[in-house]
This record gives C-alpha cells, structure tokens and sequence, in this order.
C-alpha cells in the first residue's frame, strides 16, 4: 500500500505528534531552541530527527541542530562517552546498560542542559522516544527524569510473513515485506515500522513464517539475500537486528543432499558456509528461527536426533558471528486419538524439552509459549518456565488476535501478558516470577527475553481494528518493564494516540482494561479452551476439535465436563509444576475457578467458589458477555466528534462485528450445554432448544 494513501492518524498510531497538554511545556519550552549532537552516527540521526520531526509540531517552536553547547539551555543527545568527552557531569544512580539511558538536567556554565545519555546508540534513540513520550503523553519534565534500563536484552516481533505476500494468522492485510514471492521494492513503509518498533523499544525482527514453505527457504541463499540486506539495512538505523525463520530441511532441499542429519559433517558445514554468506551480507543478522518436528515440520527427529542436536548444529554455525539459534518448544505429537485419555498435549513441551536441560549451547534460546496449548483466553503458565535451570529461554506472545478475536473484537491482550510474566513458579522458593525466568537473572542465564507474534499488515491502521495498536505498543512496553501495570501502558497509549480528553480516557481505558474478560465470559469458559471453528479458528463451534487429532479436548458429556490433569486420576501433567503450584493445581479445591476445566473433569452442578454450579456459570457469563459487549459500543458511540472520523468509523465497525459474533457464540454455547444437560437456566433467559 502506498504511503501517501494511509497518511493520517490511523497509520501514525502513537506517533502523531499532538500535544496532549500544553500546560506541559512551561517546564521544557527553554530548552526547545537547540539540540547539540556530537555524533553522526545512523541510529543517534534518526534519533535526531525524530525528536525535531516531534517538537516542529508544537507551535512556535523552530528548534537548529548544533554541535557544541551554547550559552543558553539546551537538549543534548548522545552516549555516555559524548557525554563525558562535552566535559558534562552528572552523578548516575545505577549503571547504565548498553540499551539504558538517562534524562538528566545538568549544569553547564551556568545553563541547564537537558541530556539524554544513552548506553549506547541504541540507549540514545529509546531516551529520546521516552522524552517524545512523555511530552505528548502530557508529563512534566520533573516527572520524565530517570534512569532506565530494559529488563529484557532481547525484545523481537515474529512475523508469520509469507513471500506470497499472506500472513498466516494475519488479520491486517498483506505482508509489508513479501509481494508476489518476491520482496518489496519500495521499503518506505518498512522504515515507518522501524519507527514504530524503535518507539517501544523492540530491537529485533524476524520477517517470515515459522512454517518455512518452499520458496521462503531460498531467503538464506544468494537470490534473496541482497533483498534481505535491504530491509536489513532500513531496520538496522533504527536498532533492529534482523533474524530469518529457516526450514531445517534446507540442506537438502536447496542444497542438493541426501540429508539434514545434525550430525552428519556434510550437513554442519553446508550450515556454516551459509551463515557465513548471511554475514557477509547482514554483519549484524540476529540469527534463526526455527519450528522443527512440529505440524508436519521437518527437524533432527527424522534422523533419530533430539533438539538438542538439531539446534547446537545451527548454533555452532552461528557462534563466530554472534549469532544465535531460537528454538521453539511448540513440539508435540499431532496425532493424537481422542480415545485415549491418557495423552495428553499440554505435557509435549516439558516432556521433550525437561530431559535436554543443560545439553545446548550457550547461543540457543528456547522460545516457550506463555501457556502449554496455543495462545488461548484462559491457561496455566507453561510449567517449562520452571523447569529449564540450565538453559536460555524466551517467552513466546501471541499478539495477532488468532484465538482472541482476529482483530474484529476488541481483546486487549496486556492483562493476559502481565498474569504469565508474574506467576511465581516456586522454582528457587517465594519469589520465582516467570519475568524473572525470561530475563535470565533466576537462573543466571546468558540471554533472556520475550518475542511475540506480530499483528501488523498493510491495513490502513496496521493492525487492522485500530484499537488493536495497544496490544504491539504493550508488548513494546512491557517487553522493556514488565513491571508496568496494565493500567499504566493503556493510559500511555490512549494519550498518544487520542490526546488527553477527559471523556475519551474515561471511556477507551476501561473498554481496553475490561475487554480480555468479556471476551472469555462470551467464548469459552472456566479455562476449557478451544471450542472454535477448525483451522481458521474464528467463530464458535464446541466440539469443532472434539475428535480431532490436534488434541484439544474438553470431554463434555451429559453428565460433566473438562480434562482430568492430575496425577491421581488423570493425565499426570500437574506433575510437572513445582510444589506448591502443583498441589494447588491436583486439588480441585484449591485449583482456581478460573482455570477449573482445565484441569479437572467435573459434573454440571459442581460448586464454584463464587457459589454458582458450573452450568449456571456458563449461562450467567455468556449473557453476561453479551451485555457487555453492547454497552462498549455505546460508550464508544458517545465519542462521536471527540475521536478522529476515520478511526470512530473503523472501531464502530468492528464493534458492531462484535456484537453480532458475541450473542452467535452466547446461542451456540449455551444451547450446546441446554442440549446436553436438560438444565435450565435458573433466571429464565432465552436459551434455543
């Protein structure tokens, strides 16, 4: 799509620039006449210019780019090495990481110098985003001074791009990178994404589909890799390493041998003579991707190899570069009976990945999806997060919509995010946070981070729903703290993209804050997953995955409903959590309702905590969905003429979407358990025989 089209406020998303507050500036307007800066190095430029690009859209500022301080107040940007070699001064609280900064106030002949001090390059543009941040965003300059350093080393968008130009699980139009299995030839509108990443501090990318199909596995050979340097370049300026999803079988696919054996000495040099091709083309290239003996994907099991084998031979090709190996742990047996209750697919990933700890090289991560299933409303923590003591892990987020609404209902993802990054896993005692997993610190981890799942496309707005744009800025943000509440990143980005209007940040923040629970009281209830239409898995169907053999069941009956996880009547995987998460989980008294029929199979009129019975629970919820859903569409109607036209009219449109899809799945559920139970609902409502 091309640029001049989309221009507007839909595709600026948090970047347009408006001020939120103008009482704002009597505390940084003196320091809006210059901006020193020494270096002219790419990233510290577009920092630069970023920041004049913000404060020109303030009235009667007309801020001169200089290089040595002047005898007035100013805004310094640069490293902390600039810093020191200007002769400036400042005492630091703590250490100032690679990607930190510091906004400072320091004096200089008897002038205040507004100083952003960056780590590095990178540090800079993130402090000069945070500065932009918190003018627009409307705080004061007292309240944006900080140190900050990220949480997170590696922050990275896994894009499920195809050269096609499709995205699978894509709900915001087509790629931006691939068109017509070739790659973009105008990259304008990628180096606007690489704006947008910078902003939420989002430093790598990987730019196709884990599912690697015939043409995308020729990216890693000289037809395609000049392109791939191209976009390379672009994100590069903008501190974005770029990574590419590999297809395993590749030795054998485009490299004409009889095998991709890990272990045969063909195949581990075949490797390290493309990672050497990649480099010399991207010196900086992250790294790979890979999906392996998953779905039908080929991997090192074929050849009676583990992971281990698999990743630690792209690892060993990588290691002279600094590149490193992300292996995903979504690994499990698709052919499952439905028959047999026994196998259970929530197990996969510990069962093959427990038993490896310790065995990978030092430049593999595994990438653990938040929960055991796929991306669902409602599931436990994947117990992995525990259990890998010896191992670099990344969280895996799925900030594409798949099971969540597909980005026609509103479904804002943080509150889901922030529950998996703060479950204490028991794994070193109190205090063992998931976060603190990821980040590497609980175990002492070499690399740590969360990657995510892109949502974005080439609709006018991105992501399609325009209010959507809060779950990849969430992402960003809590990447980098997840120590923000929900709350907090909500308001943030409802200031920077809607202004500061009382009425409007009454009315979108809690729609925002409010719309995960409608959505899970409106689908599927209590922790059970799934119930979705098979393969584009949008819309309700109960037993859609029944008898499948993907393995999602819920085992409802005329008599009960849910899976049997424990280990004293069911499949076991309680086992795998750490005492006391496990006890908690095997018993049903002490298993939280909300995660009930997950894990425990029970009969209708089951007493939850709240007092209902299971049935009535499920009725209750979904009509109670159904409400819920109506009164966002009228508050949002309420600020009709106080949102930008284009923008109303695009969320009404999908609000009104979601209402209609909301009563299609509050009928279809609830006459599915009418149906099989014979119980009525105890208030009467119109349920359909």
């Amino acid at each position: 799509m091309n640029n001049k089209k989309v221009a507007g406020r839909m595709y600026d998303c948090w970047l347009r620039y408006e001020l939120c507050d103008e009482k704002v500036l009597d505390s940084y307007e003196d320091y809006f006449k210059y901006i020193v800066v020494k270096s002219n190095d790419r990233i510290i430029s577009n920092a630069v210019n970023e920041l004049k690009k913000a404060l020109s859209n303030i009235k009667d500022v007309d801020i001169e780019i200089i290089e040595n301080i002047p005898k007035s107040n100013c805004i310094f940007i640069g490293t902390l090495d600039d810093f020191k070699a200007e002769g400036l001064k400042v005492d630091l609280e703590r250490e100032l990481k690679s990607e930190g900064f510091a906004l400072k106030v320091v004096k200089k002949d008897n002038h205040n110098v507004l100083s952003i001090i960056g780590g590095s390059e990178k540090g800079v543009l993130y402090g000069v985003f945070h500065l932009i941040r918190s003018i627009f965003g409307g705080k004061s300059l007292k309240d944006a001074l900080c140190i900050e350093n990220p949480q997170n080393d590696f922050r990275i968008l896994n894009h499920w791009d195809n050269m096609d130009g499709s995205i699978e699980r894509g709900y915001a139009g087509k790629s931006i990178f691939f068109k017509d299995n070739r790659i973009v030839q105008d990259l304008s509108r990628i180096k606007d994404y690489a704006r947008l990443l910078a902003s939420i501090a989002v430093n790598g990318v990987v730019i196709n589909n884990v599912n690697v199909h015939q043409q995308e596995t020729k990216l890693i050979t000289d037809e395609f890799l000049p392109d791939v340097k191209r976009i390379a370049d672009v994100f590069r300026g903008y501190g974005i390493k770029t990574y590419l999803s590999i297809n395993f079988a590749s030795p054998v696919e485009i490299g004409g041998l009889s095998t991709a054996d890990p272990l045969d000495d063909e195949v581990k040099n075949w490797w390290k003579d493309v990672a050497s091709k990649i480099y010399s083309y991207i010196p900086d290239f992250g790294g790979f991707l890979v999906k392996a003996d998953s779905e039908f994907r080929p991997g090192p099991f074929t050849y009676g190899r583990n992971h281990a084998d698999g990743a630690n031979m792209l690892a060993e090709a990588l290691k002279p570069y600094g590149g490193i190996v992300i292996w995903r742990t979504f690994v499990y047996n698709c052919m499952v009976d439905w028959r047999d209750r026994s196998t259970d697919r929530a197990k996969a990933a510990y069962d093959n990945f427990k038993p490896l700890d310790g065995k990978f090289m030092d430049n593999v991560v595994l990438q653990i999806k938040n929960g055991p299933m796929d991306f669902q409303i409602r599931e436990p923590i994947t117990p992995l997060f525990g259990a890998m003591e010896k191992t670099n892990v990344f969280m895996e987020f799925q900030i594409t919509q798949e099971y969540t609404g597909q980005q026609k209902h509103l479904c804002y993802l943080v509150p889901l995010w922030k529950e998996a990054l703060d479950f204490d896993t028991f794994a070193k005692g109190e205090g063992s946070f998931v976060k603190k997993v990821v980040n590497g610190s609980l175990f002492g981890a070499k690399y740590g981070g969360i990657v995510a799942v892109a949502n974005v496309g080439d609709s006018e707005s991105w992501t399609g729903h325009p209010l959507a744009q809060s779950n990849l800025y969430g992402f960003g943000r809590l990447s980098w703290n997840p120590d923000l509440s929900s709350r907090e990143i909500a308001e943030e980005w409802v200031r920077l993209t809607f202004g500061c209007d009382e009425d409007v940040l009454k009315t979108v923040v809690p729609m925002l804050l409010e719309s995960r629970e409608i959505y899970e009281e409106y689908t599927s209830p209590l922790g059970i997953g799934w119930m979705v239409n098979p393969g584009h898995h949008y819309g309700p169907n109960v037993d859609g995955y029944e008898y499948s053999h993907w393995g999602t069941y819920h085992y409802a009956d005329f008599r009960g409903i849910g899976v049997d996880r424990t280990v004293a009547t069911g499949t076991g995987y309680t086992a795998q959590y750490k005492e006391p998460v496990a006890k908690m989980y095997e018993n049903i008294d002490t298993c939280p309702d909300e995660l009930l029929l997950f894990f425990h199979h029970v009969p209708y009129d089951h007493k939850l905590k709240s007092g209902k019975t299971v049935i009535q629970h499920i009725y209750d919820t979904h009509f109670e969905g159904v409400e819920r859903v109506e009164k966002m569409r009228e508050s949002w109607m309420k600020l009709n003429g106080k949102i930008d036209d284009e923008i109303f009219k695009a969320v009404l449109e999908r609000l009104d979407i979601q209402v209609v899809d909301a009563k299609e799945w509050r009928d279809v559920v609830n006459t599915y358990f009418y149906r099989k139970t014979g119980i009525k609902d105890e208030y009467g409502r119109k349920i359909y025989e």
